[in-house]
C-alpha cells in the first residue's frame, strides 16, 4: 500500500498539493514538520504531526523536525483567537532543547539516508536584518496574498499585531531556506497550517522557480466534538511526565469512548491495517473487554514514556479499579498515589491525633468533614458504603492510627462506588 493510501486508511490524509501523490509515488523526498517551543514539552495535539514524521521516513523518505527558536518568539496566529504572551530568548532555548529529547523517542535520528535531523530556525533568522529580510523575502508575497490566509481572516475582527500576521512570511522562508540547503521539498503539518505551509511553496516558487509541496492531516476532534488533547478536567495532556503523569497518560488513551478508539488506534499507533482491523473485530464481540482501548493506550503509552511505565500504570489501574487489597494499595509509590488522585478533595488531620488514635466516626464527620453529620457517617458505616484504604469498614467503633497511613502521609477513604477522599497527616 502506498503511503498517501496508508494516511488515508489512518484517517491522516486532509489535502495535499497537485502532483505530491505522484512524487511520493514515484521518489523519495526530503520533508519537514515543524514545532512551536511555546512550552517546554509537546503536548497531544504535537503527536499527529510526529506520526506523519514517522510514516513518511517508515516509507523511505527523510524527516526534519524544525523547532521554531526563532518564530516561536513572534507566535503563530492559526487556530488562536487573541495575541500570545511573547517568551523570552532563555526560555525559548530551554524549551527547543526538552522538545528536541521528546522528538529523539520517536524519530530515527541515525546516519542512514533517512536519518531524521532536528534544526532550529533561529540558526538562519539570527543574523538576517530587518532590511534585508524585507527586501530579500518580504517583497515576494503581497498583503492581498497573506491576508487571504483562513489564519489571518479569522483574526481581522479580533485583531492582530504585525507581529503574528508577519509568522506566515516567516514560516515560508523556513521552508526556502531547507529547500535551498537541503534539498527539503515536503512540508507537512495539521490542517491549520495550511496557509503557512503554502505560502512555503509560493516563496520558494517566487524567489528560485523551485517547485514544492504541502500534505496537511486533519485537526483531531473527538465523536462528540470536543477538542483533542485535554483530560476530562479540561486539562492539557503533555508528553513530559512530570506534567501528565504516565498513569494519567495512561488513563487518558484508556477511557476514551469506542467511536474514539476506533478511529485514534489508526492515527496514534503503528499498527498494522490488518492488527487493527482483527482489534476491531474483536471489539465487536466484547466491547466491555475494551480491547481497542487497551491496545491503544498500551502501545502510545509505551512510546510516549516507556514499557516500564505502562506496567506500572496499568497495575495502578488494577488496584485503585479492580478487587485490590490495602497491601496491594501500599505498594503504590507516593507519586503514583498522589497522580491516581489527582483533583480528588484532600483533608489535613493532625499526625498527633493519629498517634493518639481517633475514632473513625470523629475523623469522617467532625475533623475532616467528609460526612455532612456523624449521624450520616454511621449510616453509610452500617451499609457498607465506606472504604479506608480499599477495606470495606463497617466497625463504627473503629480506631484509626498512624499505623493505616500509606506512603506515611495519607489515608485513602472511599465513599459508595465512585467518591473518593485523601486525608493528609501533617
Amino acid at each position: 500500500m502506498s503511503l498517501i493510501s496508508d494516511l488515508t486508511y489512518r484517517g491522516m490524509l486532509h489535502d495535499m498539493t497537485p502532483g505530491a501523490e505522484e512524487i511520493l509515488n514515484t521518489r523519495k523526498v526530503t520533508l519537514y514538520a515543524g514545532f512551536d517551543p511555546s512550552a517546554s514539552s509537546l503536548q497531544l495535539g504535537n503527536l499527529v504531526p510526529i506520526m506523519l514524521l514517522m510514516h513518511f521516513q517508515r516509507a523511505g523518505h527523510k524527516p526534519i523536525a524544525l523547532v521554531g527558536g526563532a518564530t516561536g518568539m513572534i507566535g503563530d496566529p492559526s487556530g488562536k483567537s487573541e495575541e500570545r504572551n511573547l517568551l523570552s530568548e532563555d526560555e525559548v532555548r530551554n524549551n527547543m532543547e526538552c522538545i528536541g529529547a521528546q522528538l529523539r523517542k520517536f524519530l530515527d535520528f541515525g546516519s542512514s539516508t533517512t536519518g531524521a535531523e532536528l534544526v532550529n530556525n533561529y540558526d538562519w533568522f539570527k543574523s538576517f536584518s530587518l532590511l534585508d529580510f524585507l527586501r530579500d523575502a518580504g517583497k515576494h508575497l503581497t498583503v492581498n496574498y497573506m491576508i487571504a490566509k483562513d489564519s489571518v481572516k479569522q483574526r481581522m475582527e479580533s485583531g492582530l499585531s504585525f507581529t503574528e500576521f508577519s509568522y506566515q512570511l516567516l514560516q515560508g522562508y523556513d521552508f526556502y531556506h531547507l529547500y535551498t540547503t537541503k534539498k527539503c521539498t515536503f512540508q507537512v503539518g495539521g490542517s491549520d497550517q495550511w496557509g503557512n505551509i503554502t505560502a512555503g511553496t509560493e516563496l520558494i516558487r517566487r524567489m528560485c522557480g523551485g517547485e514544492a509541496h504541502a500534505v496537511t492531516c486533519p485537526l483531531i476532534t473527538k465523536s462528540d466534538g470536543a477538542k483533542f488533547g485535554k483530560s476530562e478536567a479540561g486539562e492539557k495532556v503533555w508528553l513530559d511526565p512530570s506534567l501528565t503523569s504516565p498513569y494519567r497518560f495512561y488513563q487518558f488513551w484508556l477511557n476514551q469512548t469506542d467511536d474514539d478508539a476506533r478511529k485514534f488506534i489508526k492515527t496514534f499507533t503503528l499498527l498494522s491495517h490488518e492488527e487493527i482491523e482483527a482489534l476491531a473485530a474483536e471489539h465487536e464481540k466484547a466491547p466491555h473487554l475494551r480491547p481497542l482501548q487497551k491496545a491503544l493506550a498500551k502501545d502510545v503509552t509505551i512510546r510516549v514514556h516507556s514499557e516500564a511505565d505502562y506496567r506500572a500504570a496499568m497495575e495502578t489501574s488494577e488496584i485503585l479499579f479492580g478487587e485490590s487489597t490495602t497491601d496491594k494499595l501500599k505498594t503504590l509509590s507516593e507519586g503514583d498515589f498522589l497522580a491516581a488522585f489527582e483533583g480528588v478533595p484532600q483533608s489535613l488531620v493532625a499526625r498527633s491525633e493519629l498517634e493518639r488514635g481517633i475514632g473513625i466516626i470523629d475523623l469522617l464527620g467532625d475533623t475532616t468533614k467528609i460526612f455532612a453529620s456523624k449521624g450520616e457517617a454511621k449510616r453509610m458505616l452500617s451499609g457498607g458504603g465506606v472504604s479506608v484504604n480499599k477495606a470495606k469498614v463497617s466497625d463504627a467503633a473503629m480506631t484509626i492510627r498512624t499505623e493505616s497511613l500509606l506512603n506515611g502521609k495519607y489515608i485513602l477513604v472511599q465513599k459508595g462506588k465512585k467518591n473518593y477522599y485523601i486525608i493528609k497527616a501533617e
